[in-house]
């Protein structure tokens, strides 16, 4: 297996590991000038970059083999349908599912809650009946329940945010003596970066006899993840931000909770059998995938994942801590700035913050105009967790595989050209 270096800046070293520079060279990307400088590249969480290898599976797909699958009898289709197949296997080995027929292809990790919010929720959340969110969830972990919540008369409440950007654990205990049916909650947070203790909450949620659903859009890039260990009902994540191609999710779901869900669309492929008033549905996991689906970002997904996996995700999850911490002490050294969330020790490789009085926006743009570097600046798609620290926005500093701490050192010199123009 393939770890990441720190020690070198060469080629690969004599025990194996890639040096971060040489994973540089498989991001395309990497290479072009914005404004006259070399892109530095801070915004992972939003979207990763890509490899050459996801970038040539891509094209190699439409220029050899391009058909529809699972209908054709002739070879292009049969080629794929195999290999859109076997990336459903590589997904279902990488997050440790049982079966492949677990692994459901969605369009992203909003489209996989929606899809149990409608399919599961419409069958099981009842009026009266409690969710238990959180007060740092993305939107797409808030929008689909509120949205059940009004057609069913089902209650929410939330697990509160502490000063530190952690959850409050003791009133998570208390919302689920109250029998919630199910838990959704986000496994890191896109803003604070905070790794949450999802193993410990999944285990103490089913002891009160509910279900969990796990967003895991920003912790499957980052981390090591087993569904069975963590015994999560339903896991949900996108290809976009793991290298994959956008317009493919995943998801993850026990066998009995997805045979017994109803479909979620209908359509070509999910049916087994179909008259004029009545129609009978096709085995997992294609019950939930009705219409052409997104073939070729499925095989781009499997290729990502390969990617990932020749890394090893825990030297992926070493790497990132590494550039956080260092990245934090760095950011700490700059007047007027405030960082938000945990320490290193307890988050991803994601940091939010404000410069004194330089709107998020002003900031981004200066440091992509000045120094070449791109960030994320707002609400980051989490308005009650900005509420909850009184901000209506932060900027956002996100790394992953290919970031360099040299690209840190240019982040904080844009950072101190900011604090010249506003003269802080």
């Amino acid at each position: 297996m393939t770890t990441i270096d720190h020690t070198s800046a060469g080629a690969v070293s004599s025990s194996g590991a890639r040096s971060v520079e040489d994973i540089r060279n498989d991001f395309p990307i990497l290479t072009r000038q914005v404004h006259g400088k070399p892109l530095v590249f801070l915004d992972s969480a939003a979207s990763s970059q890509k490899p050459s290898s996801v970038i040539e599976a891509i094209d190699t797909y439409y220029r050899t083999y391009h058909a529809n699958v699972h209908r054709g009898v002739y070879q292009i289709s049969e080629e794929a349908t195999e290999a859109m197949e076997k990336a459903r296997v590589k997904v279902a080995r990488f997050i440790n599912a049982r079966q492949s027929k677990q692994v459901i292809f969605t369009r992203n990790t909003s489209e996989s809650i929606n899809l149990v919010a409608y399919s599961w929720g419409g069958a099981n959340i009842h009026a009266g009946d409690l969710i238990v969110l959180s007060e740092m969830e993305h939107h797409s972990n808030l929008v689909p329940w509120q949205l059940l919540a009004q057609r069913t008369g089902a209650r929410l409440e939330f697990i509160p945010v502490t000063d530190s950007g952690e959850l409050d654990l003791a009133t998570y205990e208390q919302l689920l003596q109250q029998g919630p049916k199910l838990v959704a909650i986000t496994h890191m947070s896109n803003v604070l970066g905070t790794i949450n203790p999802v193993q410990q909450m999944i285990a103490k949620a089913h002891a009160a006899g509910a279900l969990v659903l796990l967003d895991g859009a920003q912790s499957v890039p980052h981390l090591s993840i087993d569904v069975q260990e963590l015994d999560v009902d339903f896991l949900c994540f996108s290809g976009h931000k793991m290298l994959g191609p956008t317009g493919i999710g995943v998801l993850y779901g026990k066998k009995a909770l997805l045979e017994a869900m109803p479909p979620f669309m209908g359509g070509g492929d999910m049916i087994r059998t179909v008259k004029l008033r009545q129609s009978t549905w096709n085995d997992l996991p294609w019950k939930f995938e009705a219409g052409t689906p997104a073939i070729v970002e499925a095989i781009g997904l499997g290729v990502a994942v390969d990617y990932l996996k020749a890394l090893g995700m825990n030297a992926v999850q070493r790497h990132e801590q590494e550039i956080t911490t260092y990245a934090m002490e760095q950011l700490s050294t700059l007047p007027e700035l405030t960082i938000y969330g945990p320490e290193a020790s307890k988050r991803g490789g994601v940091i939010s913050f404000t410069l004194g009085d330089i709107h998020p926006h002003d900031l981004a743009s200066i440091l992509d105009q000045e120094a070449g570097v791109a960030i994320r600046a707002g609400h980051h798609c989490a308005q009650p967790l900005m509420e909850r620290f009184g901000l209506s926005a932060t900027a956002r500093a996100s790394f992953y595989v290919y970031t360099l701490k040299e690209e840190v050192d240019i982040l904080i010199q844009g950072l101190r050209k900011a604090l010249q123009i506003f003269s802080l």
